[in-house]
């Protein structure tokens, strides 16, 4: 049997395209439209610019770092920053930022295409590593704990290495590619955990680590996962796309698999998910956690030391 993407594909060559009226090239997964390439990426382009227009995500003259992985998300990102910011003016400094976890086999290859796409895109690139800021890396955390809670670990060291590299850059706003399924996965595992506080600020499309911290913006708050693909595939782009070997088992996981459950029934379901994500009202006597700055390394914590300096077992090696 063929896979999805390629049976839409082989599907939609008979449809007429819905933008222009020629062939149709794919069925848009976000609407079913049938569309041809050049229209689906106007398409896709043009709402991603709507949505940095709306919400007012960038300033004329900001210098921006992406979040680069390697992955599909980050390096749809780059391309598509790249071209909004020349054909829109925006007046953007872009640069690209990676982080080396220090995860063998996985974060060294994906490194490599960050670096095919720096030299495509002619702007710098820095890459700062979990050794190099903590003295750990995350195959010596997973030797010393087990592989339990890594991705926990794995997160928090990942979101103070991208704010130091920012700052290193001397960035005004970070931006990552985090799609429309990341944030309907974040808000399900959020619901299921019964995490309140984490659940209000999930569904933001722009987050600040505290004082002084540098805002976190994410253009594809509601872009589909599938239309990154396929415009990854149909414009050729390199991205690395090996599954990191820690992440089999994670909770994120099974929220996923059911998203995907719920998608197969209702295309719509990731942007309702979101939607109800932003409308959820807490009671007033919601105890929200008191967010304060880690004793240790100064960055935001619910607790005296964030998980970078406090981890179980020594997981957490130096914040600071």
């Amino acid at each position: 049997m063929l896979p999805l993407q390629e049976r839409e594909i082989r599907m939609s060559k008979r449809i007429a395209c819905v933008g222009c009226g020629g062939k149709a090239a794919v069925k848009r997964p976000k609407s079913g439209d049938p569309i041809c390439r050049p229209c689906f990426y106007q398409v896709l382009e043009d709402e991603v610019h709507e949505t940095i227009k709306k919400h007012k995500l960038f300033k004329k003259g900001e210098k921006v770092a992406i979040g680069a992985s390697g992955g599909k998300d980050s390096t749809v990102l780059a391309e598509l920053l790249t071209v909004l910011n020349k054909r829109h003016d925006y007046g953007l400094d872009l640069c690209l930022l990676s982080v080396d976890e220090g995860i063998s086999g996985y974060r060294d290859d994906s490194l490599e295409t960050v670096k095919l796409n720096q030299q495509s895109y002619q702007i710098p690139l820095l890459v700062v590593s979990y050794e190099q800021l903590y003295g750990w890396s995350m195959d010596k955390i997973v030797a010393t704990i087990g592989r339990k809670s890594n991705c926990t670990f794995c997160g928090v060291f990942r979101r103070q290495a991208l704010e130091r590299g920012a700052n290193l850059l001397q960035c005004d706003k970070l931006v990552t590619g985090h799609n429309a399924d990341d944030v309907a996965e974040t808000i399900i595992m959020n619901l299921l955990r019964g995490d309140s506080a984490r659940l209000s600020r999930c569904v933001e499309i722009e987050t600040k680590t505290g004082q002084g911290g540098i805002p976190r913006v994410r253009p594809f708050k509601f872009t589909y996962e599938k239309e990154i693909v396929l415009y990854a595939h149909f414009k050729r782009l390199d991205y690395f796309s090996t599954e990191c070997s820690y992440a089999p088992g994670s909770f994120r996981g099974y929220a996923r698999t059911y998203l995907k459950e719920l998608e197969r029934v209702k295309p719509t379901i990731i942007l309702d998910v979101i939607h109800s994500g932003e409308t959820i009202a807490f009671q007033k006597n919601t105890k929200m956690p008191k967010m304060r700055q880690c004793s240790r390394c100064g960055f935001l914590s619910s607790m005296e030391l964030c998980k970078g300096d406090g981890g179980s077992n020594g997981g957490g090696g130096r914040g600071g």
